[in-house]
């Protein structure tokens, strides 16, 4: 997108949202959500934060912001990459089709992405990638979520000649809350970051287009906001027109990767 006065105004990033019960004033009814930390990392990153709700979702939405970011939330549906769910698993089939569709939209456009936990996930899935459904039988210890609502501190390895080096250098210390990861590594994607047990932590596309995946929560770190400037700053270059913010060379990329099921 290219829009007059880009250079001038701030840039807009596009979050997905929760749709949940929720209480304010004399009311609890359903409502479309974001946790507050995700706000306040884009307003101190130098964006303006859109909410987009996956009620009556549009992807032409996708025309009003500069850049797109989803955020964490439940277990992708294991039926969008062909597996039968876990015990564990609870997932928002609703949200993943919603989501799934901005995230074809944003590859399209060129629009800078960037997922989070979950969203890192649905953007594996989104090129035929698959997911791990409980990672402690995998790897053995839960230390990728200790406990219900109490975020663990993983130690990243982050491959040299990387954007995600550029942004955060050969190794970081990152707040994770995930019982499920990344599998096969879909095409188009390549492992960026890994923890010290062999789980990927961080992928981005092997194109020159910036589609940036972590599977921890940067926004639960308000001291480094690395990874939400460096995205503001994609997005800004792409109010600007720079890089790949056509449509038709995003969608050729695309014609070489495979779908989501």
């Amino acid at each position: 997108m290219v829009s007059s006065g880009s250079e001038r105004r701030r840039p807009r990033i596009g979050l997905t949202t929760y749709l949940e019960d929720a209480r304010w004033g004399v009311w609890e009814k359903p409502a479309a959500l974001v946790p507050r930390v995700y706000l306040d990392a884009v307003a101190a990153a130098g964006g303006t934060a859109v909410l987009l709700p996956h009620v009556g979702g549009d992807p032409d939405v996708l025309d009003v912001v500069d850049g797109l970011m989803v955020i964490g939330g439940a277990d992708v549906d294991p039926a969008t990459y062909g597996a039968d769910p876990h015990p564990t698993t609870q997932s928002r089939p609703d949200r993943d089709e919603h989501e799934l569709t901005l995230l074809r939209a944003a590859a399209e456009r060129g629009l800078p992405v960037l997922g989070v936990c979950r969203g890192a996930q649905l953007m594996n899935v989104l090129l035929g990638g698959t997911l791990q459904q409980h990672l402690p039988e995998t790897v053995g210890h839960d230390r990728h979520r200790p406990a219900m609502a109490e975020f663990g501190a993983c130690p990243v390895r982050v491959e040299p000649g990387t954007r995600v080096h550029e942004i955060l250098g050969p190794e970081v210390k990152v707040p994770c809350y995930h019982h499920q990861g990344m599998d096969r590594i879909a095409s188009g994607l390549r492992p960026v970051a890994t923890a010290d047990d062999g789980t990927v932590e961080a992928v981005e596309s092997t194109g020159p287009e910036w589609f940036v995946g972590v599977q921890w929560h940067p926004e639960e770190d308000p001291g480094d906001l690395r990874l939400f400037r460096a995205h503001v700053d994609a997005a800004r270059a792409y109010a600007r027109g720079d890089g790949r913010s056509s449509r038709d060379s995003a969608a050729d990329e695309q014609q070489t990767r495979r779908p989501v099921r």
